[in-house]
């Protein structure tokens, strides 16, 4: 069968990672997405390399944009206006990554949509939410983070915080609940027939993702400092790096695994005294001089025989080539137009009767803009109109 969300139709109106990447999600469970972008402001995802194909196209973008169709318009034009409310005829879904107010200048805000179409699911994504002092600010992900609390206590005490090699507001709170809040208004809309407003915030996304400390802080009032609790390097629990400069990740919190990897580094007289010893600087300097004998894999071959949840931290190409990535499948080949196949990242999520769809990798702005003119009842002399008076610019 197609993917799960097969029959489900977004208009999509947002740029760079957050909205590309939650709309991926849903492209890959069925869902028909169709870009609606500038002709004339430029997807910084388009520049970025490596390119592939005959006719260079960003392997970012050719990621992204996968199973997606896309449509440019000159949202300043009225004509556009008028075609994206053809368009909500049918695709009655849509996400926006705009900053608070833009839309509404264009006559596409959600007040302005929903009296004409009532079952109108509406995202708005950004950084800081709708409302609020800030809700016009511009930011990246680092800000996010940084205004989340979570930087307070990530890092070390020597260095503090650190930056992370994934866009973590970004995906893991932006994209990823919008595409959970998406779902839930679909299923509120299939209940009641009711369409509403979503706004998402990747800093409130970030913030949320306190969680334990969170809520200890909401309950005590006591703010948690770096290399402070057992999670964050106050314990055992930690990064070890071994004789070759590459790194093991040691996660083992509850009494059994411990002993496992007391036994494995030999040194069972630290049972005793468990994952968050009193010692804590002292014995972690030690187990920190017992991995740094020891290349990685050589340690690596050795826990194989423990139950000590201790994992070599891979590099993405050994990620990828690993038995267990590639028997879950978590690389897909899909083939370039002209010729030639690119690898991707697969969807994260098996399904036992709906598998997603890789319809076909993304493709340069405005590639569908004639068929769905056309599919709306435009002939090809209003489409070369059009072009030649700046509808799609």
């Amino acid at each position: 069968m197609a993917g799960p969300l097969q029959g489900l139709k977004i208009l999509d109106f947002t740029t760079l990672l957050p909205g590309p990447y939650a709309t991926l999600m849903l492209a890959d469970m069925g869902a028909e997405v169709l870009r609606v972008v500038s002709g004339s402001r430029l997807d910084l995802t388009t520049l970025l390399p490596p390119f592939i194909g005959k006719e260079p196209l960003s392997a970012i973008l050719a990621y992204l944009g996968r199973g997606k169709k896309s449509l440019t318009l000159n949202l300043k034009d009225l004509r556009a206006v008028s075609i994206v409310h053809q368009l909500l005829d049918e695709y009655d879904l849509m996400i926006e990554q705009f900053r608070p107010g833009v839309m509404a200048k264009f006559g596409l805000d959600y007040p302005a949509l929903k009296e004409r179409h009532p079952g109108l699911i509406y995202c708005s994504l950004t950084g800081y939410g709708q409302t609020g002092p800030m809700a016009n600010r511009a930011g990246h992900d680092i800000n996010y983070l940084a205004r989340s609390g979570l930087m307070a206590y990530s890092g070390r005490k020597e260095t503090g915080p650190v930056l992370t090699g994934m866009q973590i507001a970004d995906i893991a709170s932006g994209s990823y609940n919008s595409v959970i809040g998406i779902l839930a208004a679909v299923v509120h809309r299939q209940q009641t027939g009711e369409g509403q407003y979503i706004d998402v915030a990747m800093t409130d996304g970030a913030m949320a993702f306190n969680a334990m400390v969170g809520a200890a802080f909401l309950a005590d009032g006591q703010e948690l400092e770096r290399e402070g609790h057992l999670l964050n390097g106050g314990s055992l629990y930690d990064f070890y790096e071994s004789s070759d400069g590459r790194y093991l990740s040691f996660g083992g919190l509850e009494p059994q695994f411990f002993a496992a990897f007391c036994q494995a580094i030999g040194r069972p007289d630290l049972i005793a005294g468990t994952v968050v010893t009193t010692d804590l600087p002292k014995v972690k300097k030690e187990v920190r001089e017992i991995i740094g004998s020891k290349t990685r894999d050589e340690w690596t071959a050795i826990f194989k025989n423990f139950d000590a949840c201790l994992e070599p931290v891979l590099s993405l190409s050994e990620a990828l080539s690993d038995p267990q990535a590639q028997e879950r499948e978590m690389a897909v080949e899909l083939p370039i137009p002209g010729g030639g196949s690119v690898k991707q990242l697969a969807h994260p999520i098996k399904y036992s009767e709906t598998v997603p769809e890789y319809r076909h990798i993304g493709v340069p702005a405005g590639t569908h803009t004639n068929e769905v003119l056309k599919k709306l009842g435009y002939s090809d002399q209003e489409i070369a109109e059009f072009e030649k008076t700046g509808l799609f610019s």
